[in-house]
């Protein structure tokens, strides 16, 4: 069964609906009361240090892990009650490659789609479409044991894609490859979705969740502590910069003046950037960005350049985690598992 074959979400609009969901590992609490919804035919990723609970998640959503208690309802089963219908539509690429070495690439990806219950045509069909897309045709026959470690994670990546999954879960896919590989993988993600397919990516790469996410979650010591697209969560940690580059750079001085005695520069008011011969306005409102610009017409100031910046996804990364980032637990999910 592939995602066409029924409702991902179950006429809700959500492919993924988790309340309360808790797991203990011993004393640890791997997740600890997480809420989340995704989209159907959307990407939610999924942010937080090593050890936050990202992969244990994933491997409760996908039903590796029965959660202690909680509920969660994926393409309209539910993970506990339902697991054997909930794995026919759901692919899963974990943060290891997991393929059989003694078979060919070709091999691994047409048995993965036949346990899919694919007709041999569709699984030699898409088999070729994966090979091609990731790279792997010319390596098809040969056994994976002779395969290069990125080479079986992009095996991997395939057969998490050849069912055509309803739910895709990406945990931390790209760990390890090469620039161009990456994006071939980003490509396919976007192409799944575009299709139907809704996504749970966990990453470290910032720029990779800037790339494929609609919304994030970031997720700490087990707990969700903060939500949002991309730019809700840039304008919550850190607002707007406006950059003014003056048409001539010896009006720097002038204007970094008048925007001090104006008070509209914010409280630590404007930073003159010598290296880029411009300003940088802290901006808390619209009222305030047009304000900015109305005080340098009226004083006559030429502008060569104008425009805004929201803070970085690193940057919003590191302000709600805070210190925790670099004082977490030592032991991996992967071993408290």
């Amino acid at each position: 069964m592939n995602r066409t074959d029924k409702n991902p979400s179950g006429g809700s609009g959500r492919a993924v609906e988790v309340r309360g969901l808790v797991k203990h590992y011993g004393e640890t609490r791997a997740l600890d009361g997480v809420d989340l919804d995704v989209r159907e035919g959307t990407v939610l990723g999924v942010l937080g240090p090593n050890g936050a609970g990202k992969t244990t998640l994933v491997r409760c959503l996908s039903t590796l892990v029965v959660p202690d208690s909680g509920t969660a309802v994926v393409a309209g089963y539910d993970v506990v009650r339902r697991p054997r219908a909930l794995r026919r539509v759901i692919g899963l690429t974990g943060q290891y490659a997991s393929v059989d070495e003694k078979l060919s690439g070709r091999e691994n990806l047409y048995m993965i789609g036949r346990l899919l219950d694919l007709p041999r045509k569709d699984a030699r069909r898409r088999t070729g479409e994966l090979l091609e897309r990731f790279s792997l045709t010319d390596a098809a026959k040969r056994p994976v044991m002779q395969y290069s470690g990125g080479m079986r994670r992009r095996l991997d990546l395939a057969a998490s894609m050849i069912g055509e999954p309803a739910v895709l879960y990406l945990d931390e896919p790209t760990t390890g490859l090469d620039p161009r590989t990456r994006n071939e993988v980003w490509d396919e993600v976007q192409r799944m979705v575009t299709e139907g397919t809704t996504v749970l990516l966990t990453t470290q790469y910032m720029e990779e969740a800037e790339r494929l996410a609609h919304e994030l979650t970031v997720v700490d010591r087990g707990k969700v502590i903060a939500n949002g697209r991309v730019d809700e969560l840039k304008a919550r940690v850190g607002g707007r910069t406006l950059r003014i580059r003056p048409s001539d750079p010896a009006q720097l001085p002038a204007m970094a003046k008048a925007l001090a005695e104006s008070g509209l520069g914010g409280i630590d008011g404007a930073t003159a950037v010598p290296d880029e011969g411009g300003l940088n306005v802290p901006v808390l409102a619209d009222g305030q960005l047009t304000a900015v610009i109305g005080l340098m017409a009226s004083h006559g100031f030429g502008i060569a350049h104008i425009d805004t910046h929201l803070p970085s996804l690193d940057e919003v990364f590191l302000a709600v985690t805070g210190e925790k980032a670099s004082l977490y637990r030592q032991v991996p999910e992967e071993a408290a598992a």
